[in-house]
This record gives structure tokens, sequence and C-alpha cells, in this order.
């Protein structure tokens, strides 16, 4: 009998320790996915422009082979290479977070300066011929996984770099395991209800009278608006969460006034609001590191038009006849 208590209570201790595990998971999985809300919100802003102009039957299809893509991305290419920067490379993690952060930066600033100049707006690349919607959906899918590539690296180091650094290597693959299946079943389940919304409200308005005819009507009106208001948010996303993370590792680096500025300001701002302190640092850091960011990827655009757009057409072609 005793050696049954025994046993149990050794069961018992291991749950306890199992729970505690689980809960750390979640807390860092929450933790992780917060800092990365400007990638995130980006990636739910963007992908809906890939399924514009398809039949409405095919847009769901469309949105699960970018999900599958993206799931593909960040738990088998970019999930290992996490792990093994974390493990034998932990100096390169800030490095690599400011380039993703000033691609944030840059990418924001791009899209405002195409909203003020809509003229010099980019256009799709995609060589599809009209009469071929298969291999038009298999480029704007292509395309779709590049993009969400790059939003996805920088959503994983993001949540490398939240986890403790004294969690084990198992425990970081967990945790940013955890991100990459949380984030992409959230970002495309979002993205499937916002492309199938209006679809679902003209339905509900040509097959329903009162109110929820009237419901159906609305989401229809609103769903335009709606789409400018999430692309409007993204673009303000990536230019805090880039300027922030552009200024952070700064600070790391030992370049620390701006970082310093913009925390005395913060602190300043919400000493000045007592009702509502947290708020309003929030609001004065966002702003600034904002500023900052729309600076910086204002500086960028020329750059990457001279320099950068020219190698990768190069080291296409070059990859492309070989």
């Amino acid at each position: 009998m005793s050696g049954l208590i025994a046993l149990l209570d050794d069961v018992a201790g291991i749950a306890k320790v199992a729970a505690a595990s689980v809960d750390d998971v979640a807390g860092m999985s929450m933790k992780a996915g917060a800092k990365a809300a400007g990638a995130v919100i980006d990636d739910a802003a963007v992908t809906p422009k890939y399924v514009h102009g398809f039949d409405a039957n095919r847009e769901v299809p469309i949105v699960w082979k970018i999900a599958k893509g993206s799931i593909f991305n960040k738990v088998v290419i970019l999930l290992p290479i996490a792990l093994i920067l974390s493990q034998f490379a932990p100096w390169a993690i800030t490095p690599l977070l400011m380039i993703g952060g000033a691609y944030l930066c840059f990418e924001g600033a791009e899209k405002v300066w195409h909203a003020i100049h809509p003229g010099e707006a980019a256009h799709d690349s995609y060589t599809g011929e009209a009469g071929d919607p298969t291999h038009l959906e298999e480029e704007k899918v292509a395309g779709a996984i590049k993009t969400d590539f790059i939003l996805s690296a920088e959503i994983m180091t993001i949540a490398l770099a939240t986890i403790p650094p004294d969690q084990g290597i198992v425990m970081r693959g967990v945790v940013l395991f955890a991100v990459a299946v949380a984030i992409t079943v959230a970002v495309y389940g979002a993205v499937a209800l916002i492309v199938k919304a209006d679809d679902y409200g003209l339905a509900l308005a040509r097959t329903r009278k009162g109110f929820l005819g009237s419901a159906g009507r609305r989401i229809v009106k609103i769903m335009p608006g709606f789409m400018k208001t999430l692309t409007i948010i993204g673009t303000a996303a990536m230019l805090w969460v880039g300027g922030n993370i552009v200024l952070h590792g700064l600070d790391v680096l030992g370049f620390s006034a701006p970082y310093d500025w913009i925390h005395h300001a913060a602190e300043v701002a919400a000493h000045a609001v007592p009702a509502a302190p947290g708020v309003v640092a929030w609001a004065v850091t966002a702003f600034f590191d904002g500023i900052f960011g729309l600076a910086l990827g204002l500086l960028l655009i020329p750059l990457a038009k001279a320099v950068f757009t020219p190698l990768w057409s190069a080291g296409t072609r070059m990859l492309g006849r070989a």
C-alpha cells in the first residue's frame, strides 16, 4: 500500500510539473504573440488581396493553400533555424531582429508613400494568362507564401527573443511551435472569415427578412470600409512595431539615446494623465516609435530601389538559369 501511495504521489508530482510546463508554454506563447502583433496584423491585412478577382468558391481553398504554406514556412524551415541560432549564435538574434524591424518600416513607409502618390504604386507582377485561372491562382498562392515567409520570419524571431534565455532548447522549440500554429490558425481563420463576410452578408440580404436581412445588407456595406481600416491599422502596426524593434536593438547595442528619450517622454505623459497612465505611456511610445519607423522606412525606399531590388532581380535570374 505504501508503495502505491508513493507511486501516486510521484504521478501527482509529475502532473504538477507538466501542468506548470503547459502554463509556462501558454504564457510565453501569449507574450510572444503580443510582441509580434505588428507582423501578425499586417499578415492578416495583406493576405485578402491574394483572393481578389477569383470566383467566390475558390476564395477559401486559396486561403487554405496559403495557410499550409505558412505553417510549412514557420515549422519546417524557420523553427529549426531559430533554434540553431538561439543555441549556437544568440548574438545574431538582435541584428536579425533589427533587419526584420527595418523591413517592416520599409513596407509600412512604402504603403504610406503609395497612398500619397498613388500613380507610383507598384503593380502586380503576375504573368498568368487571362484564360488560365488555374495558373494565375498558382502564381497568386506562390506570391502570398513568399510574402508570408518574410512576415513569418519576423514573427518567429520576435517570439524567440521573448523566451527567457534560461529556457532549454526543448522548451524554446515547444513555445515556437505553439506560436507558429496559434498565429497561423488565428491569421488565416480571420482571413477566411473576412473574405467570405460579404458573400455571407449578400446571402442574408437575399434570403432573409427583418433583422437578419438588414444585418446582411449592413455587412455588405461596411466590408469595403473595414478592409481599408484593416489596411491602415496594419500599416500603422508595421511602423510602430518595426520602429520599436530597431530602437530597442540600438539600445541593446549601446546606442541608447533615442530609446531613452522616447521612454522618458512616455513617462512624462503618463504622469500628466494619472487617470490612465498605462494607456498614455503606450500611446506616446507607439507614436514616436511609428514616427521613427516612418522616417527610417522613407530613407530605405530609394536604397531598396537603387541597390536591393536590382541585386534581388539579378539573383533570381541567376537561380532561374541554374
